[in-house]
């Protein structure tokens, strides 16, 4: 069986760093803080608030919430969008999305302080994350994948990596991200001719479209690293990602390591939103 890339261990080693650094911004009187921007109450977004509040809380930052109502109308959403985006004592903020049918989140993107754009919502972030720019924040799924593989020692340079999907949340920021790591990237998504073939000859894969289960045993090769970010949910409404774990595992043989859905990438993610907010304080400060 394929080594285990466990989540457990990347929180565990960027807690540390992490409640560091919070506690040297503690000592020259700056708390870093969050807030969470979410229209209405959907269950998604309140499981997602409680264990981004936990992760936070756990190192010294603090977390709020602005609550607003489902039915608000455009214009009073941008002006209480901008309140939270110039308070100072702000140094992230999070939109939950989709947004209910009558908002747009197109003026929030292009208003939204890049330095606290922790979440890559805005074109400035995305612009510097295309040209690897280190002062941009990069999307935290994206960047949660180069913390896994960076805690477990993966040399990237030389390497050929397949990233499946082509989302700007993971695939697109992703693959520039391994190529700023010297890796020689493809590409693919659901309507990729041969598929299999392009998995087979990759050294890692970064399994990100989004389909349950997709990438199975056939689609890899003894040895190979498989990352999967997939957060989908199964006929019997198991959380489950986009890679057939058990038969890709059993595959890929002891030289090989993939990391499990739950229990990998998704947690990491958390830890990395975090991280962004003590940076973005960090830099509101000229630390």
């Amino acid at each position: 069986m394929a080594k285990v890339l466990s989540g457990k261990e990347v929180i565990a080693s960027m807690k540390e760093k992490m409640t560091a650094r919070t506690e040297a911004l503690k000592a020259r009187g700056v708390t870093p803080s969050m807030c969470i921007i979410r229209v209405g109450a959907r269950p998604d977004d309140l499981a997602y608030e409680r264990g981004a509040r936990k992760r936070m809380e756990s190192v010294g930052v603090k977390l709020d919430v602005l609550e607003l109502p489902e039915d608000i109308e455009q214009s009073l959403f941008q002006r209480e969008f901008q309140r939270v985006n110039e308070d100072p004592a702000v140094h992230g903020i999070m939109l939950f999305r989709p947004l209910p049918s009558q908002l747009s989140d197109e003026p929030i993107a292009r208003a939204i302080d890049p330095v606290k754009d922790v979440d890559c919502m805005g074109p400035v972030n995305i612009a510097k994350v295309f040209s690897g720019d280190p002062t941009g924040h990069a999307p935290c799924t994206a960047q949660a994948v180069m913390e896994m593989l960076d805690h477990y020692d993966v040399d990237l340079t030389g390497k050929n990596v397949t990233v499946v999907g082509r989302s700007m949340v993971v695939g697109k920021p992703l693959s520039m991200m391994l190529q700023k790591k010297n890796a020689t990237v493809t590409m693919c998504h659901t309507r990729t001719l041969d598929l299999a073939a392009e998995c087979r000859r990759a050294d890692i894969i970064c399994a990100a479209a989004g389909h349950a289960g997709m990438i199975t045993a056939d689609m890899v090769s003894t040895g190979a690293i498989v990352i999967d970010v997939g957060i989908n949910v199964n006929e019997e409404g198991k959380l489950c990602g986009d890679v057939a774990y058990d038969e890709v595992a059993a595959k890929l043989g002891e030289a090989g390591a993939v990391s499990p859905v739950p229990g990998g990438v998704g947690g990491v993610t958390s830890s990395v939103l975090t991280e962004h907010v003590i940076r973005a304080a960090e830099m509101m400060y000229g630390i």
